[in-house]
């Protein structure tokens, strides 16, 4: 076992913000052991202060502003 991280596992539509229940697109590990999830809104509110403490910042936010994929016109 090397100490290092295991790979933080993509955020799912089923994760939910701690503190409002909003889908979660941050995930915040602890130092000491366990996570937070916050929905992109509580997540910057709190993510800094969580940076400065040590935590493992894992950042989905910017899907919220990704560019869908269309249907092509003979799919539709």
């Amino acid at each position: 076992m090397t100490g290092a991280l295991a790979p933080a596992k993509p955020l799912k539509a089923t994760d939910r913000c701690d503190r409002c229940g909003a889908q979660a697109y941050i995930r915040a590990t602890l130092p000491v052991g366990g996570e937070l999830l916050f929905c992109a809104h509580h997540g910057r509110q709190h993510i800094a202060v969580l940076r400065d403490r040590g935590a493992d910042i894992q950042d989905e936010s910017a899907r919220l502003s990704a560019t869908p994929a269309t249907a092509r016109n003979d799919e539709r």
